[in-house]
């Protein structure tokens, strides 16, 4: 994928506050993208001062037999990446959905694995979450409503209150008592910098220590722009795309004019610590011989890539990428992207939000179709990613310290695919076949589950279904110029009319000069909304 970045820095992070930033894995996407301006500096310097942060600065071994310096492909574990650490996937926060795009006045439909959740809001704002399922006939109850700040089954019309209680039931005499056992099964949510955080075990208290905490989003003047994505593959594939900066200049060769294919080059990294909920390290392009990134891995779905700069008045500026991937499903994730600095090029604020929101959702369609047959590849051959990948130590390191981090903790995933061992899921992945929620009514006339061809289809190879509906700022922005385009095609055709009926030639002029201003107006609001419900198609070419 074009974005690349490092995961958030818990509280418990082994490093200072001071290095919570560094630069995106995707450099060159970066500046443009944030309208950043890099400014020359001492790399060596700002890496000598981040290391001395770590509390152990010697750097670890990437792989065994890492000292020779002709071997160019990653070697096999070593004992130490093979040790099995104790890990439990539901004793973990997971992230649920920016905050500010929850919807105000309806339930929203989410997963963690293959979990089914249903989040809302109550009538105080207050945020709540349950197992998405009705006690009565097990109906979705995100495809219900909010009823003076009740959660209401469209089923039957049953209600559940913020703890879960059911607290009406149309259907029962008046004389009756509601059943305790139809009360919900409720999650911890907690909301963090911007972020919903889900804890998903049912038995184990929340641990608000494991609650990442990303210090730069912390820092006075930081501003950033945060996307969120529905995307056709497994977390576990976003996240080596991700961390992978070698790809960004061919699969986004010219991408907001910055990716370029000839910036195709070998790398440089070092790993500078490996725990059971993790890794970091830092890296750089092996031209500039430095590495002035440093890029964070957390577990269990937290990546982040920052960066610090300095500028010719001697100020320090901190830009992060951060990447949160939530598993949602078998060959399915949900990511929210969060670009941001402490110092921002007054370009930026010339480009509408959602300019950044439909380039972000290009960068992702350009790496969709072969992530997705990367997906199929490893469920179909079921086999470890080291008899399949064939990684360079100039390129892949951070894809196999994630694999073999994979081996550790594996165990206590619903499914995994490690460096060295593997977990196929045990049943297969559920197809729902009908509509859900926002889309069901723009997809119930169409003669297959969400239609055909339609902008409002829940496909993930959709645009509009991947992003839009997410996004409150994206669908306001297409039921606007929707409505102007609508607008100005009424009046277009009303002043051709008038035209054709003035008698007088100055009149005609004048009417049909402003039809075709109207019509002006018409193509630029559907090359808008096309923007941003259209899908980027590559287009080869001879190079």
């Amino acid at each position: 994928m074009a974005l690349s970045l490092t995961p958030c820095l818990p509280r418990t992070t082994h490093l200072s506050r001071s290095l919570s930033t560094a630069k995106l894995t995707k450099p060159n996407i970066i500046p443009s993208f944030l309208g950043f301006k890099a400014v020359s500096f001492r790399n060596n310097q700002i890496r000598c001062h981040a290391v001395t942060d770590l509390k152990s600065a010697s750097s670890l071994d990437q792989s065994k037999g890492e000292g020779d310096d002709h071997k160019a492909v990653i070697g096999p574990s070593s004992e130490e990446d093979r040790i099995v650490a104790d890990y439990n996937w539901t004793e973990e926060w997971y992230p649920l959905y920016l905050t500010k795009d929850v919807p105000d006045d309806a339930p929203l439909g989410l997963t963690v694995f293959d979990q089914q959740l249903v989040l809302y809001k109550d009538g105080n704002g207050v945020l709540h979450c349950y197992q998405d399922r009705c006690p009565h006939r097990l109906a979705k109850l995100s495809e219900g409503q909010i009823v003076d700040g009740r959660l209401e089954c469209l089923y039957h019309g049953w209600q559940f209150e913020g703890s879960g209680k059911c607290v009406k039931i149309p259907q029962l005499p008046a004389d009756a008592k509601i059943p305790r056992s139809a009360c919900l099964k409720t999650y911890e949510v907690k909301e963090s910098q911007g972020v919903v955080w889900v804890w998903m075990s049912q038995t184990t208290p929340p641990n608000p220590e494991k609650l990442p905490w990303f210090e730069n989003f912390a820092r006075p003047g930081f501003q950033d722009t945060s996307t969120i994505h529905e995307l056709p593959y497994d977390h576990s594939i976003l996240l080596e795309n991700l961390m992978d900066p070698a790809h960004i200049p061919i699969s986004h060769d010219r991408t907001d004019w910055t990716a370029k294919r000839e910036d195709a080059q070998p790398l440089l990294f070092e790993v500078t610590e490996r725990t059971d909920r993790g890794f970091a390290g830092w890296w750089g392009k092996e031209k500039d011989g430095s590495m002035p990134n440093f890029l964070r891995f957390d577990a269990p779905c937290v990546l982040q890539n920052n960066r610090e700069l300095v500028d010719k008045d001697g100020e320090k500026h901190y830009f992060s990428g951060l990447f949160l991937c939530r598993p949602s499903g078998q060959g399915k994730s949900m990511l929210i992207v969060r670009f941001g600095g402490t110092k921002r090029s007054p370009l930026a604020n010339i480009f509408p939000k959602w300019y950044f929101h439909q380039n972000a959702s290009k960068v992702f369609e350009q790496d969709m179709g072969f992530l997705s047959s990367q997906n199929e590849v490893l469920m179909k051959e079921k086999v470890p990613t080291k008899e399949l990948y064939l990684n360079l130590k100039s390129s892949d390191t951070w894809v196999a310290e994630y694999r073999k981090w994979m081996d550790k903790v594996g165990h206590g995933m619903p499914y995994h695919f490690g460096h060295s061992t593997i977990s196929p899921p045990k049943l297969p992945a559920v197809v729902e076949h009908a509509p859900a929620g926002l889309v069901a009514g723009a997809s119930a006339s169409a003669p297959t589950k969400g239609g055909i061809g339609t902008m409002h289809a829940p496909n993930l190879a959709n645009r509009y279904f991947r992003h839009v509906i997410h996004c409150k700022g994206c669908t306001s922005v297409v039921k606007a110029f929707t409505a102007w385009k609508n607008g100005l095609s009424a009046a277009a055709l009303v002043l051709t009319a008038l035209a054709i009926l003035a008698s007088s030639k100055q009149w005609k002029t004048f009417l049909l000069v402003s039809a075709t201003l109207c019509l002006g107006g018409v193509y630029a609001c559907s090359t808008a909304v096309a923007m941003n419900t259209t899908n980027f198609i590559r287009v080869h070419r001879r190079l």
